[in-house]
């Protein structure tokens, strides 16, 4: 028998209890692309939510690209970098997100889209392991998506999750790992438990166009400008948003035993919604975000078989209050 036979099964990894305060982490799952060209800026205001005239040197802001239907592929950040734009992917839909952009990308002679091989993207909790990494004041970054000009790429200050704690990506596009001083190295899990804490969903091949980007509160991280001209869904997402017709949000919960992201939430029998994403902790708990009916979520809800317990987000979802007589609307 050899070692492989006997070795233990590979255990996910955990997230800390209590949720460290300080500290860096190597975002290993994301990647980074850039779109550089004479049509950056009409190819991506053509595919994405966001307006590109609010994409500027010190703003990087977050968008969805979505289908025909509305349905949202793609949840990212666009970032100026000099003249060209970069994002970010997730490094299980990168292929099949660039193939589909790809599609647009076409119709733009001259303009490129490709992965940044040396790109990385470090995840940073707390203001002083943000100074340290930069070697320099990071205190004019105040709201989420303020950005930073490196010579090594860009700081970005992401949302703070629900202590109110100061987090930050640095999108690295050359030179060397930044020098983090004292701040403890954290797990992937660790970061994606403040994503968690912070309302910030992520998609993976469960999710791939199964939510319209405002079920996914994207309006509510500043990814949805409903001002904008025409891009590829809006006319599904526009309408949702003008004739309130929204009537699923996402809510955050825990969970005393392991879920799937994909899997149903449910009221009794009946299925109410669907867990998007999450992360176990070293306690056994799960922490999760899910996309659920509002006229479902003050009831017992499970998801594989676990309670669920709800959970407060760091920011307000109006949608949720507007009645019951919405609820009816198409959702």
């Amino acid at each position: 028998m050899t070692d492989t036979d006997t070795a233990a099964p590979i255990q996910p990894e955990t997230a800390s209890l209590p949720l460290p305060d300080r500290g860096y982490v190597r975002l290993t799952d994301r990647i980074l692309v850039r779109v550089s060209g004479p049509g950056t800026d009409k190819f991506l205001q053509g595919q994405f939510s966001q307006h590109l005239e609010e994409v500027t040197g010190d703003r990087a802001l977050r968008a969805a690209a979505s289908s025909p239907k509305g349905r949202a592929y793609c949840l990212t950040r666009l970032a100026r970098d000099g003249d060209s734009v970069v994002l970010d992917l997730p490094t299980t839909l990168a292929e099949q997100t660039l193939t589909q952009l790809r599609k647009y990308l076409m119709l733009f002679r001259g303009t490129a889209m490709e992965t940044l091989d040396r790109g990385v993207i470090w995840g940073i909790l707390g203001q002083e392991t943000a100074r340290a990494a930069v070697g320099g004041d990071v205190s004019g970054l105040q709201a989420a998506g303020d950005a930073l000009g490196l010579e090594s790429g860009l700081l970005i200050r992401v949302e703070s999750d629900e202590r109110g704690l100061e987090r930050y990506e640095l999108w690295q596009t050359s030179g060397e790992s930044p020098d983090f001083g004292d701040a403890p190295r954290l797990s992937l899990a660790d970061w994606h438990a403040t994503e968690i804490a912070a309302g910030v969903p992520a998609l993976d091949e469960a999710g791939w166009e199964a939510f319209v980007p405002q079920m996914l509160n994207l309006q509510h991280l500043g990814g949805i400008h409903f001002k904008k001209g025409c891009y590829t869904g809006q006319e599904v997402i526009a309408r949702m948003h003008f004739l309130g017709q929204l009537k699923k949000s996402l809510f955050r919960f825990r969970s005393s035993g392991d879920v799937t992201p994909g899997a149903d939430v449910r009221m009794g029998e009946r299925t109410v919604g669907t867990v998007v994403n999450q992360v176990p902790f070293n306690d056994g708990s799960v922490e999760l975000l899910a996309v659920i009916r509002h006229d479902a979520a003050d009831q017992p809800l499970t998801a594989d078989g676990n309670s669920l317990t709800a959970l407060p987000l760091p920011y307000a979802v109006p949608e949720r209050e507007q009645g019951d007589d919405q609820e009816s609307s198409a959702g």
